[in-house]
Parts: structure tokens; C-alpha cells; sequence
């Protein structure tokens, strides 16, 4: 079987960042020159089994809906992709600008990108950096879509999955999504037009171009 980092999950491609000896090669090159740090390998390893790193969409979404403003989302991806769409409230922060002082280390930081290595990559690096409340979105935009945005209701469906799909259709509409019902899911995201970048009702986006003073030394 062909190995590609696609068919990881966010663990396994955390987990093969942190015990890859390769990792200054993953980070080597203008972005990340000077960078140096000291991890606690043990430590990182526990946070990747126990999942306490990862946001699920759903969680997400609802903090986005009650307003919740504790944190900080970031959008990793190429700013042409983020200005056709992003989650409501992103930043656009891109991997080799991601620890130049924009975020602060008191922060609750929440990272995703289309799948999840680059938001792994981000992460590490934050971590590595002594930033102690860091996340992933939990299966990144990719997830966000399926979840979110077009959440599907299989054929034949028991009483409980309908009842959750109930609850997902409310969420759907509230960021523009689109519900489905019945059929099989697409492999990969549904082939459906984006919502536009307007936020939803009551949610106040965050300019992805404003950035914090820099920490001190």
C-alpha cells in the first residue's frame, strides 16, 4: 500500500513530527532561521494520546455562535485561500510568520489548515517555543466542511443520528452551509459553492490583517 501523510490523522502526523530526527529538516530554511528551543518530549507525547490539543468543529461553532472571544483562531493557508473563504473570526497568519510575535504566549491559540500537517507543524513549533495554550481544529477546513457546512443525513438513518442532524441543520444555516440528506458522502469535501465571507448574525470577524505588538524579550 502506497504510504502518503494524507491518510494520517492529526495524531499520527504529530506524533511522527515529534519522533522524526528530521524535525530541523522540516523547519530548515529562511523561515525558521535562528529558531531555537528545548521541548519535553514526554510531555508532548501525553498531549497528542490524550487529545487535549484538539477542538472539535462542533465545539468551534458554538463558540462562535455565543460569541465566545477567549481565543484566537488562525487560518495557516495561502492568503488567496483565505480571502475566498475562511472560518468567521480567522486570522490569516501563515506557517513562516507564526511565532514572529503576532500571538502571545498567554493566549488560547486555535490553529487549522485544509487537513491538519501544516496545523501539526504550527503547533510544534509554537509548543517548542514556550506557548502554552495551543490547539488544533480538529480535522482543519476539511472537517469544518463536513461537519458544519454541509452536514449529511445517511439513507435509512436511526432516531439518534436524525435527532443530531436536527441540531447540525441549525448550525449549517447559521454559517451559510448547506445541509444534505440522504446518498452517499463525496470522497473528500462535497463539491459545493463556499458561503460567502460575510459573518453570520451577531458574529464580529476579526481583522486577519491586525496584528499584536510584538513581546518582549
Amino acid at each position: 500500500m502506497k504510504f502518503s501523510l494524507n491518510n494520517l490523522t492529526i495524531n499520527q502526523k504529530l506524533a511522527l513530527i515529534i519522533g522524526s530526527l528530521g524535525f530541523l529538516a522540516v523547519f530548515a530554511g529562511s523561515p525558521y532561521k535562528g529558531f531555537t528551543s528545548t521541548i519535553d518530549s514526554e510531555e508532548l507525547a501525553t498531549i497528542v494520546e490524550k487529545e487535549v490539543d484538539h477542538v472539535p468543529p462542533e465545539e468551534l461553532a458554538g463558540w462562535i455562535i455565543t460569541g465566545k472571544a477567549d481565543y484566537r483562531l488562525i487560518d495557516l493557508r495561502k492568503e488567496s485561500e483565505f480571502l475566498e473563504y475562511h472560518i468567521p473570526t480567522a486570522e490569516n497568519i501563515q506557517l513562516p510568520s507564526i511565532s514572529d510575535g503576532q500571538l502571545n504566549r498567554t493566549e488560547k491559540i486555535i490553529l487549522y489548515s485544509d487537513g491538519g500537517i501544516h496545523s501539526a507543524q504550527a503547533w510544534f513549533l509554537l509548543k517548542a517555543n514556550g506557548y502554552k495554550g495551543v490547539y488544533i481544529l480538529r480535522g482543519g477546513l476539511e472537517d469544518w466542511k463536513d461537519k458544519i457546512l454541509f452536514p449529511r443525513l445517511p439513507d435509512n438513518a436511526p432516531p439518534t443520528e436524525v435527532a443530531a442532524f436536527e441540531k447540525a441543520k441549525l448550525v449549517s444555516t447559521f454559517f451559510g452551509g448547506s445541509p444534505q440528506i440522504g446518498g452517499a458522502a463525496a470522497s473528500g469535501v462535497p463539491a459545493m459553492a463556499l458561503p460567502k465571507l460575510e459573518a453570520p448574525a451577531g458574529v464580529q470577524p476579526k481583522a486577519g490583517a491586525a496584528k499584536k505588538k510584538k513581546e518582549g524579550c
